[in-house]
């Protein structure tokens, strides 16, 4: 969910006016029901979600409870297709989880009342404050520093007060229809993908040790150990930067998974959207440090330097085949990529994996990453460096 802060008046923007009206009419139910009383909203102004469900902020009008004065409403009209995951019950199910937590570790908006089958959620409106898109794209580097640390304090709080959470999650999501499924379970399809494209468009053939470490990442993924609950999208633009420290946004698909794969993400920031950039030197190792100091009470055993590198190279190792599965086939390597270019952050990703599989003493890794980024780079050429933030400039 990106929140526009540019918008100030009372008009609805982007959405039309049957999906807002149904929205609102939905959030007025819920609440009705939920505190025995006709609520009114008005004001509806679209916070231009970009998934399946409507986002509006409104403001509440008639009220005998003490409700904020401003609302946030997601409304799900349309069921999900068969055989995949409800976005709506796993976001319901996720601020469920979370609204059952203390207030100091409640990572996001407090849950006020959601329906089943109206498939709306009522939430805490947070306010104008800004994402952490906001902070990379402005040109103050201090504070896109600060708020990249607050997210990544953030995240290992979100992990810490979830750690043991997976069954409660499992039987939310069952009360609301929504199926388990364990995604980790789809990852061994990817195993066998990559080595046919690395060899096909760039001539690497993949040695089996490399697919041996790639089988012990899906290994990881699937293990009990360390699983803790993820918002899965790890976008800038779903995180807000609040005076209490970045909140997360969005949870359409919340689930519970390693909580390696996140920190994995605090290597190769924001890997997963299409217009991620780099960030200057040191910068991610400050983020992993921030997230371990307050991870590492429930995983003692992310105390040990060298344990905790071998287990999130591991883990990195996966999050960029996964990435390459996803990418490669569709990039064009026929001519120079730009700094800004996703061609460009492939290279720079399977760079960064060969820097820190050094650093690990995993050679293995740091080889194969090497000569995948080498062969990248001399077919993208001088310029396939992926550009700095606007606010690292």
């Amino acid at each position: 969910m990106t929140v526009d802060t540019s918008s100030t008046d009372d008009s609805t923007v982007g959405a039309g006016a049957e999906p807002v009206a149904a929205a609102i009419a939905a959030g007025e139910s819920v609440l009705s029901r939920r505190f025995g009383s006709a609520i009114t909203l008005v004001s509806p102004e679209d916070l231009a979600g970009s998934g399946p469900a409507t986002v509006l902020r409104a403001r509440v009008v008639s009220s005998s409870f003490a409700l904020p004065r401003t609302l946030v409403i997601k409304h799900y009209p349309d069921p999900p297709e068969p055989g995949y995951a409800d976005p709506f019950a796993q976001e319901a199910v996720s601020y469920q989880l979370f609204t059952a937590l203390s207030p100091d570790e409640r990572m996001c908006p407090e849950l006020l009342a959601h329906d089943g089958r109206q498939r709306v959620l009522v939430i805490e409106d947070l306010g104008r404050a800004p994402t952490l898109q906001d902070k990379l794209s402005a040109r103050d580097s201090r504070a896109a520093e600060r708020a990249l640390l607050s997210w990544a304090r953030s995240l290992g709080r979100l992990h810490a007060s979830t750690a043991s959470r997976e069954a409660d999650f499992n039987a939310l999501l069952r009360r609301l229809g929504g199926p388990v499924r364990n995604e980790d379970n789809d990852l061994a399809d990817t195993l066998d993908e990559v080595p046919p494209l690395l060899e096909d468009l760039l001539g690497i053939v993949t040695p089996e040790p490399i697919r041996a470490r790639v089988a012990e990442s899906v290994a990881l993924a699937r293990s009990a150990a360390f699983r803790a609950f993820s918002p899965s999208e790890l976008s800038p633009e779903n995180n807000l930067v609040t005076g209490s420290g970045v909140r997360f946004l969005d949870f359409e698909r919340g689930r519970v998974r390693t909580a390696l794969v996140d920190a994995a993400y605090l290597r190769l920031p924001f890997a997963s959207c299409d217009d991620a950039l780099a960030l200057p030197a040191g910068m991610s190792e400050a983020m992993i440090a921030a997230w371990r100091a307050e991870v590492v009470g429930v995983w003692p055993s992310f105390a040990d330097d060298e344990e905790l590198a071998a287990q999130l190279t591991i883990s990195e190792l996966l999050l960029v085949w996964l990435i390459t599965s996803d990418t490669l086939p569709s990039l064009d390597l026929t001519r120079h990529a730009t700094p800004v270019s996703r061609e460009a952050a492939l290279v720079t990703w399977w760079r960064e994996l060969a820097k820190h599989a050094g650093y690990a003493r995993l050679p293995d890794i740091a080889e194969h990453a090497t000569r995948v980024a080498a062969a990248l780079g001399a077919r993208l050429g001088p310029h396939a460096d992926l550009a700095f933030y606007p606010a690292f400039r």
